[in-house]
């Protein structure tokens, strides 16, 4: 097999402050085949220096480059096709894929088996963007590579239809290759209260696939669906990680066949019939990003800058904020939101979000989901009262909506009942919370939901707005086409937040979905902030957040600090654990803290007060988890970019294995830099978070701290302090 080799690389940027990739991180190279006949594969990634490939420029044609044997291509054996596989970016049965087909598409209900000829590439020092047709079957085919100033590899497809008739598009899935060092695969489970654990497995024959049909990626969604070396961690193993920018239905997956290495790719999950292609038309497949690294760090910091590029609002200090739903749930009235507000200020808070129940006859979660008036009940002159009292105490003012939903006992379904998701004419969905779906592909709903919440940020002055979602699209069939709905459900949701941030410069909107339920590059593309989970028990939060942030940089993830016990669990655990897990994220208070004494009101502001110092000091931080060999200890870091300075968490979740814990290293520092290590804000804010077992003190575990290398800190470590079980410090470490 004769092949022409292009090679793309990453466009470097100088370190500076502003730069949110370790710098230990090496540039990311890509090179591609391109052989007569079949669509370019990837025939190496690699870190480092730049690969000696043939880099076409400008444009090309197959027949006019200079070909070179393949090195990698298999021969032919026995009892199988002519060609030996070796897949392209999508690979089909015509080039002797026999595994899944990466892309299936019909006409007329029967299957099409395409077979695409290259005929033009264009391409740059970072990207080659490359057309193919099939003639015969009336396919377009389009798919850019490239790679970000970040790292990350983007590969983009689009299918045109160019028959006359009309074609239903099943599956578009790119996929890259695995290296053949990989051996595991690690993704995430869970569930409500429980999202992103990650879990492993080998790397066996067949296909591992997390997909969802639930019209979002769900709280078992693989934030970065990864293989890697044998026993990869966070700071070590090669790794190589994709994820689908997509927040419908989708599938993630790794598929190796006894004839290769294996593919990972990924893309959307389409019902039967729901995107079809009338001539000329084009489906745009959903983004594949792809990252590999040496450890999940280096992987996650990339998604991170590609993220954060995205936000640039992120770079100014997240404001602390506190939400009403734990506070007062739906027992809300003006009398009490003021006082909290208030209670609010004097403790830093700078942002102040009403939750659920302010709208016309919302008691309980059973009905007027929709109904997006203001209830006169509990407001007498409206929110203007609150808004401007809040905005008057300094604090931004921010309201909750769930615009996707609707309440059969609502007065806008009385009046349109056509305007839900169902089945037939005959039976909605599986009630889930008493709500249905909106369908928003219909123009006259979508126009109402757009125009109710653009009313009243108008009106309010509305900063900030919690976009809930809290139940899954089954059986999502719109009365509008008689079509599933999913596909243009998904753009009709990104295209009212589109319209409200371009009306609104400076909105801000979290995306909440039951919680976790909504969480990928698709939708964090528009809304700057994400709540993890409705736990905010801080030891469930342990590895809640930290399956999160593999994929979401911490100043985005909604960490809050709550009651105790905790709403979700019972759990009791001390201010110091709560704060210390909310930390790195974006800070906030889930707590009706109108029952708190002065002291302890005191005592809250000070985690305020020490949580804005770090803002400031580290707004944008490079996030370290560190591998430790006990499943008692969580040790996790946010480290400035220029390494300057970190702050370290070391949490205890359960008890121990050691006695006293062993060395815990600080992985993501100089090793050539010395550091001062000390109690970040003093050795009294933690005097209650020691095992009551200890008979002397920890030597270093003074307001002075001590002085110790880099290279001891990051590769043999530090002695911590015993903790109790479910309790946790913070480390200042300081470059002298």
């Amino acid at each position: 097999m004769q092949m022409t080799t292009i090679a793309i690389s990453q466009p470097m940027q100088a370190h500076d402050d502003n730069t949110t990739i370790a710098p230990t991180s090496k540039p990311t190279h890509v090179i591609i085949g391109v052989s007569e006949g079949r669509l370019p594969r990837i025939v190496a990634i690699t870190r480092g220096s730049v690969p000696a490939a043939t880099s076409v420029a400008a444009a090309m044609t197959v027949e006019s480059s200079t070909k070179k044997p393949d090195a990698q291509f298999p021969q032919t054996l026995d009892a199988g096709l002519q060609i030996g596989e070796m897949p392209t970016l999508l690979p089909t049965q015509s080039e002797g894929w026999t595994g899944t087909p990466a892309i299936q598409a019909a006409r007329n209900g029967v299957e099409v088996f395409p077979k695409f000829t290259v005929t033009h590439i264009e391409s740059n020092a970072s990207s080659v963007t490359f057309d193919a047709a099939d003639n015969i079957a009336k396919l377009a085919l389009t798919m850019t590579v490239a790679i970000g100033s970040e790292g990350l590899i983007r590969v983009d497809t689009t299918l045109t239809n160019t028959g006359e008739s009309p074609l239903t598009i099943q599956r578009m899935a790119p996929v890259l290759p695995l290296p053949p060092q990989v051996s595991e695969v690690e993704s995430c489970t869970g569930h409500h209260l429980r999202e992103r654990a990650l879990q492993r497995q080998a790397l066996t024959e067949g296909v591992f696939a997390k997909e969802s049909r639930m019209g979002r990626p769900n709280f078992n969604a693989t934030t970065l669906l990864t293989a890697g070396e044998r026993g990869f961690g966070f700071e070590h193993g090669f790794v190589i990680s994709a994820h689908v920018a997509f927040s419908g239905n989708t599938t993630t997956f790794i598929e190796r066949t006894p004839y290769t290495h294996g593919v990972i790719g990924g893309g959307e999950l389409p019902y039967m019939g729901e995107i079809e292609l009338a001539q000329g038309e084009t489906y745009h497949a959903p983004r594949l990003l792809v990252g590999i690294g040496e450890g999940l760090n280096e992987v996650s910091a990339k998604f991170h800058t590609y993220l954060r590029m995205l936000h640039p609002e992120l770079a100014k200090p997240r404001p602390v904020m506190l939400n009403t739903w734990e506070a007062m749930y739906f027992a809300q009235s003006e009398g009490k939101v003021i006082a909290l507000a208030d209670r609010a200020a004097e403790v830093g808070v700078e942002r102040f979000v009403i939750d659920d129940g302010w709208f016309k006859g919302r008691r309980d979660d059973t009905k007027a989901l929709g109904d997006w008036q203001v209830d006169s009940t509990l407001w007498p002159e409206g929110l203007g009262t609150v808004a401007h009292h809040v905005h008057d105490l300094g604090m931004e003012f921010g309201l909750w909506f769930e615009p996707e939903m609707i309440s059969p006992d609502s007065d806008v379904a009385r009046a349109h009942p056509d305007w839900m998701l169902a089945p037939n004419g005959e039976r909605l969905p599986m009630a889930s919370r008493a709500q249905q779906v909106i369908d928003l592909t219909n123009p006259a709903a979508a126009a109402y939901v757009e125009h109710a919440i653009d009313t009243l940020v108008s009106e309010y002055h509305i900063d900030y707005i919690k976009w809930d979602h809290n139940r899954f699209l089954t059986e999502p069939l719109s009365p509008a086409s008689g079509r599933p709905a999913v596909h243009k459900q998904t753009e009709a949701f990104y295209a009212i937040v589109d319209h409200l941030r371009d009306r609104h410069p400076g909105l801000e909107i979290e995306s909440c979905s039951s919680g976790g339920g909504r969480i990928d590059a698709g939708v964090l593309a528009r809304c700057s902030r994400v709540w993890a989970s409705d736990c905010t028990d801080p030891v469930e939060r342990a590895d809640i957040q930290r399956g999160t942030s593999l994929l979401v940089p911490p100043e985005m993830i909604g960490e809050h600090i709550s009651e105790s016990p905790n709403h979700a669990t019972r759990r009791a655990t001390s201010l110091t654990m709560r704060a210390s897990m909310a930390f790195f994220g974006h800070l906030g208070i889930e707590w009706n803290i109108m029952k708190l004494s002065d002291a302890d009101l005191q005592q809250l502001k000070s985690w305020v007060d020490l949580y804005k110092q770090r803002r400031q000091d580290i707004p944008q931080g490079v996030l370290v988890h560190a591998d430790t060999p006990d499943p008692a200890i969580r040790v996790d870091g946010l480290i400035a970019p220029d390494r300057s300075r970190a702050v370290f968490r070391f949490a205890v979740v359960s008890s121990s294995q050691d006695y006293p814990y062993g060395l815990v290293r600080l992985p993501g520092l100089d090793d050539a830099a010395c550091y001062r290590i000390r109690p970040l804000g003093g050795i009294t804010r933690y005097e209650q978070e020691f095992s009551p077992n200890c008979r002397t003190a920890l030597s270093w575990w003074t307001d002075e701290g001590t002085s110790v290398d880099g290279a001891t800190l990051t590769q043999w470590g530090i002695r911590p302090p015993q903790l109790a079980p479910e309790h946790a410090v913070l480390i200042e470490v300081t470059r002298e």
